[in-house]
């Protein structure tokens, strides 16, 4: 583990068109101590030529290539396995952070004492045009609260490995990045939310995440397969889920 070093964890499948708008957002960190360590999950585009166009001209990317398709839990604990820093900072290979989130974000960690915590963040279309969306945080997050309404973008959250050590993603093809904030707030009890937009969520049709509807189905077999959960409390989580998501109330 190095001292003050940033792991950017970043799995990536079929990416090629985005992801050198992302890499290009972790260059710009004012905060320099940094690693990105890109998993591709078997891409049939070109990915790995787009990533190593950037990694042959910046030691700090790193690209890594499993050696079949496993889906992005996979992929993520591959990166977080070859992670080397002090600290792990999630970003997905199609979204992208603005130039200070590493330095602001780490700043109030150190200051607060807070090792894992989330940013607020803006959704931006395909071509990285603000939607005029922004996604708060709340000031803390505990397990039974991001059971009701995740309040916590992927690519805003930091956890420090030195305190909470390393993860594996539970292997669920969606809502794995949910069930890996579970898993850690079993460990550490809050997720602690700045208010500052330093992330922009790319909204893309026909993502994963897109239709809400499909993914009720993952959010059951999060409750009841990966949490346990019993059928009367995993119901009422996706009715509040539904509730909040579907009727677009937040």
């Amino acid at each position: 583990m190095r001292d003050g070093l940033v792991s950017v964890i970043t799995p990536a499948y079929n990416c090629a068109q985005f992801i050198g708008k992302t890499i290009e957002s972790v260059q710009a960190q004012t905060y320099g101590n940094w690693e990105m360590v890109i998993v591709d999950d078997c891409s049939t585009d070109n990915t790995r030529e787009v990533v190593e166009s950037y990694s042959k001209n910046d030691f700090r990317v790193r690209y890594i290539c499993l050696d079949k398709n496993s889906g992005a839990a996979v992929a993520r604990t591959e990166s977080m396995k070859a992670a080397k820093g002090e600290y792990m900072a999630f970003l997905d290979s199609d979204d992208m952070w603005k130039p200070e989130k590493l330095a602001k974000q780490l700043a109030f960690m150190r200051e607060e004492g807070h090792p894992f915590s989330c940013t607020a963040y803006e959704q931006v279309d395909e071509q990285g045009n603000p939607l005029g969306k922004v996604i708060k945080t709340i000031r803390r997050t505990s397990y039974n609260r991001l059971l009701l309404d995740c309040p916590v973008g992927n690519s805003t959250v930091m956890y420090s490995v030195r305190a909470m050590g390393k993860f594996e993603v539970p292997n669920i093809r969606k809502r794995n990045d949910d069930a890996l904030w579970l898993q850690m707030l079993k460990k550490e009890p809050y997720i602690w939310g700045m208010p500052e937009i330093l992330s922009e969520y790319r909204v893309r049709e026909g993502s994963i995440s897109h239709n809400k509807f499909d993914l009720v189905k993952y959010h059951w077999k999060l409750y009841r397969e990966i949490e346990h959960l019993g059928i009367a409390r995993s119901s009422f989580h996706i009715a509040i889920w539904g509730f909040i998501k579907l009727l677009h109330i937040k």
